[in-house]
């Protein structure tokens, strides 16, 4: 049986929790006294509701689309195009680093500035990790 989590400690995680992965997370729990282990960091993030992505600079076409309410073969197209860079994780699949994404939306092709002009700022800003 597993120890239960102190008020401190879930206030360290939700800190934390949007901004770091659950390896660094340990770490942080860890200089504050506390053990965790990875798994029970992430199990309790998902029973808090936080995201547990394996890594936090990295989205696939379908994340990507999905906060900002596009298809995600409008995504793939822009890809293709060379207008966003990404990497292949799959056949069908391509991971997009956060500044190639900041990048793209700040400086977007001018065939589709108006397209990405409309999109809401505030799923941009939870995207690529800027402070409102």
């Amino acid at each position: 049986m597993s120890a239960k989590w102190s008020k401190e400690e879930i206030a360290i995680l939700e800190e934390k929790a949007d901004f770091y992965t659950k390896e660094q997370i340990a770490r942080m729990l860890k200089r504050q006294g506390y053990h965790r282990s990875t798994m029970a960091i992430k199990l309790k993030l998902n029973r808090l509701g936080y995201s547990t992505r394996p890594t936090l600079d990295n989205y696939s076409c379908q994340e990507i689309a999905k906060v900002l309410r596009l298809e995600m073969s409008t995504l793939c197209r822009w890809v293709r195009r060379g207008w966003l860079k990404a990497s292949k994780r799959s056949a069908s699949c391509y991971q997009i680093r956060t500044w190639h994404l900041k990048e793209f939306l700040d400086n977007p092709p001018h065939q589709i500035k108006e397209r990405i002009a409309s999109l809401e700022p505030e799923a941009i800003n939870y995207l690529v990790g800027k402070k409102l």
